[in-house]
């Protein structure tokens, strides 16, 4: 069996990379500066709002948020794996693959989605055979056509129905952990994840099955079991139904995003074939970049209950971000009692059709929400009713939409846009110009408030964007120092000067599959200064004294309060007095 890809070869190769050359293979690409331009192959548009840099080797388009190295670009534009895009890569540069030699199994994606694959038609198969599965699926309105198109299948009850048919070796056992397919127990011992359960199977843009959703037929807890975290499966980025409407629909209108799985099989099962579902999650920015990459036009259906509208208020706080123009988001909301699922089965296809186009766009469910909050009658509850929009409408793109918006918001309030909009900006979070340190002439730049965490953040926009310039860089002096993001910021200063030779796609591919590497993508298209007086290093050394200092002037706090309420030992007495010396 092959081994696995040696990390050293990928860094190398993406260094290498001709991100122009790959991207512009498939996309025409214009120069505009130290960058190319084009209109975005990810989601229509007539502006260009897709930029490739050479320099960092990242693609990033400015409409519907797409970004990522070469790699990233194959495997969405190819509908690649990531082995499969660095084999393209390679063969393309004409340099072989080297795979190292691994005493445990490797994990080579096309095996696991095999397996994954094989396991769902096995599923399938479980389904006809077993009297009470089908009986549950047809009382829930799902005849054999949708089952078979949405590959509705059947977990038997029992530990090892799984493990027993596909874990018959070592290696065998190994891809199915790895899929999240058996648990391992304490004991080393190993049983099936689902049991008794409908299954519904995950699948891909290539319609390759990521995971599986699970639900009891019966009374049992939890009511629904997903898939764990995978080198496959994200249940933060994929969205159930989304292979089956885009097989269904060749050119696709509109999206409605529900809440289960159920829900999305129902709606088909009526024709309507546009429903996709979140995985037992709240709405993403990468769900919502998945959505407006097919539709400008996406509704969330709700209950009407207080968990519904609890919901639709996470989707709407997650959706302002990605707020365009062009885009239209409405939220649905069911009478209570009602999902879509049950909706549709008791009203029929035209009266929840009537129901979705009756939806209420965001500005106003975004106004209503917050003016439930207050006291619309009187002066306070009206100024109280600005200050719980100025966090949302900052998170909004500036553009004709958020103008719009202010609008609505100040006839509500009761002020001029332009007045409203004064106060909006006015107390927003930002920083002030810097003149660099040292007596170094620099270009302007807006730093942060020294302490703050958008400290970190400036700190990791300059490092991904000039690594070079963290190699003198005192890690320790973060040691102490306990804030969010400063382990990130620890980690890739210390991955640069480890690998000096590793550039910014390099960094976004080492943290690629984590949670970390999406907000890392956003960061690298921040703007920083691109002038020669600029230093960079400077400016590094510059935010980590910064947050040293912060650092020290909180131990110094705590230390005198200590010392106010139960007294300090010898050695705290100690370090106060230093640090009051230092300072």
């Amino acid at each position: 069996m092959a081994g696995l890809i040696p990390q050293d070869f990928i860094d190398d190769l993406i260094a290498r990379a001709d991100i122009v050359e790959v991207v512009g293979r498939r996309v025409q690409l214009k120069k505009a500066g130290r960058e190319f331009k084009a209109c975005c192959p990810f989601h229509g548009e007539k502006t260009p709002s897709f930029t490739v840099s050479p320099g960092k080797g990242f693609y990033h388009c400015f409409g519907c948020g797409a970004h990522g190295t070469a790699f990233c670009f194959l495997m969405e534009h190819d509908h690649m794996s990531f082995v499969e895009a660095i084999e393209s890569l390679a063969a393309s540069m004409g340099v072989d693959v080297p795979r190292s030699e691994s005493d445990k199994p490797a994990r080579r994606y096309d095996e696991l989605f095999s397996l994954l694959d094989s396991i769902a038609r096995h599923w399938q198969a479980c389904l006809k055979d077993s009297p009470a599965a089908v009986e549950y699926v047809k009382k829930r309105g799902i005849d054999g056509s949708t089952a078979k198109r949405f590959g509705i299948g059947y977990a038997p009850d029992g530990w090892s129905n799984v493990l027993d048919k596909f874990g018959q070796s070592p290696e065998a056992k190994e891809r199915l952990l790895a899929t999240g397919m058996i648990i391992e127990n304490d004991k080393g011992k190993h049983y099936d994840r689902f049991r008794d359960r409908i299954m519904f199977q995950i699948r891909d843009a290539r319609g390759r099955t990521l995971g599986f959703g699970g639900r009891t037929m019966g009374d049992g807890e939890p009511k629904y079991l997903n898939s764990p975290e995978t080198v496959l499966f994200h249940k933060g980025r994929e969205l159930y139904g989304l292979y089956e409407a885009r097989q269904a629909l060749r050119h696709i209108e509109q999206l409605v995003v529900v809440e289960g799985y159920m829900d999305a099989v129902a709606l088909a099962r009526h024709g309507i074939d546009f429903a996709v579902a979140t995985l037992g999650t709240a709405t993403t920015s990468d769900h919502l970049n998945r959505l407006f990459r097919l539709t400008e036009n996406v509704c969330f259906a709700f209950d009407g209950d207080r968990a519904g509208r609890k919901a639709a208020w996470r989707a709407l706080e997650n959706a302002l971000p990605q707020i365009r123009e062009g885009r239209q988001i409405r939220f649905m909301f069911l009478p209570e009692g009602h999902d879509p699922d049950s909706y549709v089965n008791e009203f029929g296809t035209d009266a929840f059709l009537k129901a979705l186009d009756a939806g209420i766009a965001l500005s106003e469910f975004l106004i209503q929400e917050l003016a439930s909050q207050v006291d619309m009658k009187t002066v306070d509850g009206r100024a109280r009713l600005a200050e719980l929009a100025r966090p949302l409408v900052n998170r909004i793109p500036r553009g004709v939409y958020r103008e719009l918006l202010v609008e609505s918001l100040a006839e509500a309030v009761g002020l001029t846009a332009p007045k409203l909009e004064k106060i909006l900006d006015g107390e927003k979070g930002g920083g002030t110009p810097h003149g660099g340190m040292g007596g170094r002439a620099k270009k302007k730049v807006h730093k942060p408030i020294a302490g703050q965490p958008s400290v970190i953040r400036h700190a990791i926009t300059l490092l991904l964007n000039n690594p070079a310039a963290c190699m003198k860089l005192d890690v320790e002096k973060l040691a102490d120092i306990n804030r969010p993001g400063v382990d990130l910021l620890r980690s890739l200063i210390e991955t640069v000067q480890a690998e000096p030779n590793i550039t910014t796609a390099g960094l976004l591919e080492r943290w690629r599959h984590d949670e970390e590497g999406r907000h890392l993508g956003k960061l690298v298209v921040s703007e920083v200064p691109l002038d020669e007086e600029f230093d960079a290093a400077a400016e590094l050394a510059d935010c980590l004294e910064q947050l040293e200092l912060a650092g020290r002037k909180e131990r110094i706090t705590f230390l005198i309060e200590k010392q106010r309420l139960n007294g300090l030992d010898d050695e705290e007495k100690a370090e106060l007095q230093e640090l009051l010396k230092a300072a």
